[in-house]
Parts: C-alpha cells; sequence; structure tokens
C-alpha cells in the first residue's frame, strides 16, 4: 500500500522536481517505509512506500522495465502475483526482487494493459507510462479499494492517491467547486465518480482504465459486474451444495489476501462478516490471529462485547481499545487533514480509531466490506421488495395510495409517501438511500435544473441491469456501484491510511462478486432474515447465539453531538455567511434544517452533519 503521485508534460518540458518532493512528502502517511522518484523527458512521478511484500530496495518505486520503455508506479496489492510470475517466469526474463509491483510491470510488458487487467485479482490504483510513445496507461481495480484522482489539461496530466496533491503539482490549477458533485454530496453524502468537489479533478470510476497522451484522454470500463444475470436455477439447489461452493471461495480468498512479509490481523466488530473472515483466517494461521475493537461507553454504539465474545470462542489475540465515545471528536483534525473532500460519514472515526490501534501491532488488516452489498445484508433491499409491487400499479392509483399514507403522523410513514411519488423503484431506492430524503434542497433552483440528482443517476445505472432481477437486487447492484465504491471504500482506505495501515477486503474478490451476481434473491433475503447463506455459513464456524444479532453499524452520535457537544461548532458554521462565500448553498436552507434539528422536530442530523462538513471544507481550503 502506498502513495502515487505524477505530472506528465508531453510537449516535454520539465517537471518541477521541488514539486513532486512537496507532493510526495503530504503523502508521506499513505508510505511512511520509503520515497522514490523519476523525472525525464516531461514525465515526472513520486511514490511513497509502504513496505508489504518484498521489503528490500528491490521493492522500490517508481519502477522501470528492463529495456527501460515503461516505468510504473503502483498503489495497492496483486495477491495471485506469485501465480503470474510463474507464468511469465517461462520467458528469458531476470527477476530483480520479489514484489508484486516488478510482476504488474512485466506482465504489461507481455500481455498489455487490457490482457493484464483481466489476469489481476487485486486492489490497485496504478500508472504505467510508455517513453517511446508517450502515452499513459492508468487503471483502477474492479471494485474502487484504492482511490485515483486526475487532472487532464491541454498537453498535460497529472494524477494522485489524494487529490490535495495536485494543486502541488499544478500551482494554477482552479479551485472552482463542481456545481454537480456538491449537488451529489448533498443528497448521498459522498462525491460519486467521475466527479471531484473541484471542477478540473476527476476520479477513475472503479474497473475503469484512462489512456492519455498529446491528443487527449480517454476512459474505458473493463469489467462489469452489473450485467451479470442471476441464475434461477440455483434457486432450488441444496443449501449445503451452496454453502460449500461459498466456503471454498472465502476461504481460498482468505488464504490469497494473507500472503505478506509483514503482520496481519482483522477488524472485528462480533458482526457476521467479521467473524467468518477471522474463523477463516484462523483456519489458515499456525497462530492465533490478532484481532482489533474499539468499544465504547455508550450502550447503544458499543460492540467489544460482541466481538469479545467472538475472540473468546475462535481464541484469537485480541486487542480492545475502550473509549468514551466523545473522544472520537479529538479525531476531528486528523479527519479534516485526510479527508480531502467533504465526506460525511461520521464512521469515519471509529475506522481510523481501530486502525490507530491496529497499527501498534500489525501492518496489514482484513475488513468485512462488501458483504452486505453482495449478500443482502441492509434493510434498503427488504424495503425495495417490499414498495415494487406498487410500481407495477397505474400512477393515478399509487399517487392516491401516497396521499393516505402520508396523512399518518408517522415518520416512517411520510416517506413511504414520498417514496411512493417516485416515477419508479429505482428513483424510490434512491430517495430510501439518500440523506436529503424530503427536506427542501439546499442548492439554487439554478443547479438542480443544470445538473443530475442521485436519483437520476441510480435510475440511468438500474436502466442497464438485466430486466428480470428483482428490486432488492438492483438495490444491491447500485449500492455496489456507489455507495460501496465512493463511500464506505474510501472511508476505509483513508482513515486506515491516515496510520499507515492496509486493509483488504476478501469478500471482494471477482469470484466471489461474480458469484454472488449470479446467486437468486431467495439466498440473500429469505422471510425477514437478511444475508441469509452467508449467515448460514458463519454458523459453520461460530455459534448462531454469539453472531445472530440485530444490525449494529460502526456509527457514532452525530445527533446528540450536533444538540450538545458540537452545537458551538455547529452554531458557528451554520450562522457564519464567511463559511458559504463561494458555495452554492442556500444559507437561510441550512439554519432552517438546524433550528428543525435542535428543536427535536425531526432527527436532520445525516443532511445537517453533510452541510457542516461541506461548510467547514471550505472555510479550511480557500
Amino acid at each position: 500500500m502506498c502513495g502515487i503521485l505524477g505530472r506528465i508534460n508531453f510537449d516535454k518540458s520539465k517537471v518541477d522536481q521541488s514539486a513532486l518532493v512537496d507532493a510526495a512528502a503530504s503523502l508521506k502517511h499513505r508510505g511512511p517505509d520509503g520515497v522514490g522518484y523519476w523525472n525525464n523527458e516531461g514525465c515526472g512521478m513520486g511514490h511513497t512506500r509502504l513496505s508489504i511484500h518484498d521489503l528490500t530496495d528491490a521493492g522500490c518505486q517508481p519502477m522501470e522495465s528492463l529495456d527501460g520503455r515503461y516505468v510504473c508506479v503502483f498503489n495497492g496489492e496483486i495477491y495471485n502475483f506469485r501465480e503470474l510470475r510463474k507464468s511469465l517466469s517461462d520467458d528469458v526474463y531476470q527477476w530483480k526482487g520479489d514484489s508484486d509491483t516488478e510482476v504488474l510491470l512485466q506482465g504489461w510488458v507481455k500481455w498489455g494493459g487490457i490482457k493484464l487487467l483481466d489476469k489481476i485479482e487485486g486492489m490497485f490504483a496504478f500508472v504505467i507510462w510508455d517513453r517511446h510513445k508517450r502515452k499513459v496507461f492508468a487503471a483502477r481495480d474492479r471494485m474502487g479499494e484504492k482511490p485515483f484522482f486526475y487532472h487532464s489539461g491541454i498537453n498535460q496530466f497529472g494524477f494522485s492517491s489524494r487529490l490535495s496533491q495536485l494543486f502541488t503539482l499544478f500551482p494554477d490549477l482552479s479551485h472552482e467547486y463542481d456545481e454537480q458533485a456538491i449537488r451529489l454530496y448533498l443528497e448521498c453524502g459522498y462525491i460519486p465518480a467521475p466527479n471531484s468537489i473541484y471542477g478540473e479533478i476527476k476520479k477513475i470510476p472503479a474497473a475503469h482504465y484512462l489512456i492519455s497522451d498529446e491528443s487527449g484522454i480517454e476512459i474505458i470500463r473493463y469489467w462489469d459486474f452489473c450485467n451479470i444475470e442471476p441464475d434461477q436455477s440455483l434457486k432450488s439447489c441444496k443449501e449445503d451444495v451452496l454453502l460449500d461452493e461459498l466456503d471454498d471461495l472465502l476461504t481460498n480468498s482468505v488464504k490469497l489476501r494473507m500472503d505478506s512479509d509483514v503482520p496481519l490481523g482483522a477488524f472485528l466488530s462480533g458482526g457476521i462478516d467479521s467473524s467468518l473472515l477471522t474463523a477463516l483466517m484462523n483456519k489458515n494461521s499456525i497462530n492465533p490471529v490478532k484481532t482489533f475493537t474499539i468499544g465504547f461507553n455508550v450502550e447503544k454504539y458499543d460492540e467489544s462485547m460482541h466481538a469479545e465474545s467472538v475472540s473468546n470462542f475462535l481464541k484469537t489475540d485480541h486487542y480492545c481499545e475502550n473509549l468514551h465515545v466523545n473522544q472520537l471528536l479529538d479525531l476531528m483534525p486528523n479527519f479534516f487533514k485526510n479527508y480531502d473532500e467533504p465526506f460525511f460519514d461520521s464512521a469515519a472515526f471509529p475506522t481510523m480509531a481501530v486502525s490507530r490501534l491496529a497499527k501498534k501491532h500489525v501492518s496489514v488488516c482484513m475488513t468485512g466490506d462488501g458483504g452486505d452489498e453482495i449478500f443482502g445484508g441492509y434493510h434498503y433491499y427488504d424495503i425495495a421488495k417490499t414498495v415494487a409491487p406498487f410500481f407495477s400499479m397505474p400512477d393515478w392509483i399509487r399517487r392516491i395510495m401516497s396521499g393516505a399514507v402520508g396523512l399518518s403522523h408517522n415518520h416512517n410513514l411520510k416517506l413511504l409517501s414520498s417514496m411512493l411519488k417516485e416515477s419508479n423503484s429505482a428513483r424510490a431506492f434512491a430517495f430510501s438511500r439518500s440523506i436529503s430524503k424530503d427536506f427542501k434542497s439546499l442548492v439554487s433552483t439554478n443547479i438542480l435544473n443544470n445538473t443530475k440528482g442521485i436519483q437520476d443517476i441510480f435510475e440511468y445505472s438500474a436502466s442497464k441491469f438485466p430486466k428480470n432481477i428483482d428490486a432488492g437486487e438492483r438495490g444491491m447492484r447500485l449500492d455496489m456501484m456507489y455507495t460501496l465504491s465512493d463511500d464506505y471504500l474510501q472511508k476505509t482506505d483513508i482513515a486506515s491510511m491516515a496510520f499507515s495501515l492496509e486493509t483488504r477486503a476478501p469478500i471482494l474478490s471477482r469470484e466471489i462478486v461474480e458469484w454472488g451476481m449470479r446467486l437468486p434473491i431467495n439466498w440473500k433475503l429469505r422471510g425477514r432474515t437478511s444475508k441469509y447463506l452467508l449467515r448460514k455459513l458463519a454458523y459453520r464456524y461460530i455459534p448462531s447465539s454469539i453472531i445472530d444479532r440485530p444490525k449494529q453499524g460502526f456509527g457514532v452520535p452525530i445527533d446528540s453531538w450536533l444538540r450538545n457537544e458540537l452545537s458551538d461548532f455547529a452554531e458557528e458554521r451554520v450562522y457564519n455567511p464567511q463559511y458559504y462565500i463561494g458555495l452554492p448553498v442556500n444559507q437561510k436552507a441550512v439554519i432552517d434544517l438546524y433550528k428543525l434539528h435542535k428543536s427535536g422536530e425531526r432527527n436532520s442530523h445525516p443532511l445537517l452533519w453533510a452541510v457542516i462538513m461541506l461548510l467547514e471544507f471550505n472555510s479550511l481550503n480557500k
């Protein structure tokens, strides 16, 4: 795991070495074990290294091919690099070391970009510079575990693991905000690729590669899980057969991701995903697995007793740090230093805390990311299934039902009424997933008329899915495309790398994702039971009495903080017009939202927290 950055001037003008050095210095947390540069012929690249494989200098980057034609910088892990190395060793090639970067580079030389991407299993963001053709090839992993920001201008291209370094590499780069990005952020709490908060900086979407030269830029998708149709013949398959298949897939994925030259462990919440992965690590480990949990003094947010029960059963080497939940506020300066786009997901705070704890003992940790989206863990999918039949009714009937339901004083029924006003189930799912819900928009009508909302994006994406998939399955795929890639995985990457900790997500292997897409919905949602098949697999390793509990999540009491501990912080930003300068945000609408939350009449903290994070971001980045 590392930090990568670079600037290419296609006219061969010299890249400022001091800018490379300064940009790399601000990425040191992503790679504290070394730094390297390559600066020649108008191409300057930098790399900060977190040593995981081949701890010798032979694994240092930027790395040149044997003939000197290609130069590579790489962030991530190629888990099957040893297998690929064997197939490459048939050629006459003298290996310099034992790193996955060298395998990646030699694979590029032999197979080229598209064939290479099809062969590698891993999480990655990398750039290969062709000195002969003066062309950039860049790619991001299939699910978007590793970030990749870039700027493409006239006769120039730049990239980085975090966007702030691009302003160091391009001092004249505009800081003007992208209004489309701000609208999406205030609707879903994160900024989906390809947008970033700044108009002149973009992200490579997950499962895409990029080619850039003096003639321009081209971005192409190389893999797509969404077009895989569920195999309906599996509906009546014997349960044990599917459990055996899933067991083998997960065991192999965990085993592959346990390959490391440095100590590794696992985040353990005591839920299904982390408990199952820890059990599978135990199965493939001689020594007890090191596990890490954060405990809180507020029972509503405390998972430590559940994690301890799993740890005791599996006999892991368990570490738990107990915090007062308000101690997470001490991490706010670290949060704003590392999350260099507005980011509303408050689970970033406990994720930073558990990463800080884990780094004291290991350099790599397994996470359960992806289990809920692939196997049906969130209640949103059950909601999607429940409301879907209403969208087969005539519009006028649905409107009458919406009006009748909306007369209720029950908050959830009022939200259901709003969902039924949507034109289709994909837009209804986007409404359920949004943080803006039925609140008044915080941006101007002009922006609303000239940009797309998250409902438009979800609707368009869902229109490309196989026509016969269930509404719940549609919701899972939309979450995998957007919420997982651009919210949850970025939260984990940034929070862990803030403390130089690498995280790996075994559930997100290509084989498991594709297998999960072929799995019919009855093996994911069954009655009121979520994540049915994955849950049953977990029972093979841990008693159901230990892991069966209501889904808790990794939350913090933002709603309470905004009324109490953070009320002064919030009011300064909400009421001070200086925080709004340069933002297309309606201050009066924000004040009304804050008053509504303070009154206790309605809990509006997701949207309120998001806009306060935007206001603070704006203040810090003027």
